[in-house]
């Protein structure tokens, strides 16, 4: 009678079931223990691994951005305005992927070091533009950190994924705020075409960023 190997229990496995279950019960649900038993392991058995939650949330988006990273390659001809267009649009895109995804991704630490080559890339197109490299690293920051909050947001309104949360009626705010038309007019503006919502607040990321320090 034959008996069928597992894959050992790595950090690589551990992030990956961690992440497909995300999927099926957002970061809320996701603890060690659902974790554990969807690898058929007892929850200690993680610890060998990760020291606690926000060291496996740590793998989880060095996971993410692994998978992000994969296949893509950097245009060279890019400009500093069109780098940051494109990186910021795959950032978004890879963190709609995932039920959570920002949250998952905001506040954690790389494990690896698949991220630097990029890095390093980038931030040399920005001080080879003119940027002080103090001035790249704020630029960066600031495009990545607006894409993180955006998408955030735009996920904490839509639960199921991909569906608005319930409560979010516009024709329904409409007539609540009849009193005040403005405020009551920018309904679709605020809650639908999350599209059309990032690409201005980047576009207008970038554009204060060349403002601000002088640089076309």
């Amino acid at each position: 009678m034959g008996t069928e190997r597992r894959a050992p229990l790595d950090r690589e496995r551990v992030a990956g079931t961690a992440l497909r279950l995300l999927n099926e019960v957002g970061l809320d649900g996701l603890t060690l223990r659902a974790i554990a038993k969807e690898l058929d392991v007892k929850a200690p058995a993680l610890y060998w691994h990760f020291k606690d939650k926000q060291a496996l949330l740590d793998e989880m988006a060095t996971e993410m951005y692994r998978r992000m990273a994969a296949g893509t390659a950097l245009d060279p001809a890019d400009s500093w305005q069109e780098r940051l267009l494109k990186a910021n649009r795959g950032l978004r895109a890879a963190l709609l992927g995932y039920r959570d995804g920002a949250r998952v991704f905001s506040g954690s630490r790389f494990t690896g070091t698949e991220h630097a080559p990029a890095l390093e890339a980038n931030l040399r197109l920005l001080t080879d533009a003119g940027f002080t490299l103090a001035q790249a690293v704020d630029a960066d920051r600031t495009a990545n950190a607006y894409t993180i909050g955006f998408v955030i947001e735009e996920q904490g309104m839509q639960s199921p994924p991909g569906r608005p949360r319930e409560g979010v009626d516009i024709d329904e705010r409409t007539r609540r705020l009849a009193g005040f038309p403005l405020a009551a007019a920018v309904g679709g503006l605020l809650f639908d075409d999350y599209d059309r919502q990032f690409e201005e607040g980047l576009s207008l990321v970038i554009a204060g960023i060349g403002t601000r320090y002088g640089i076309s």
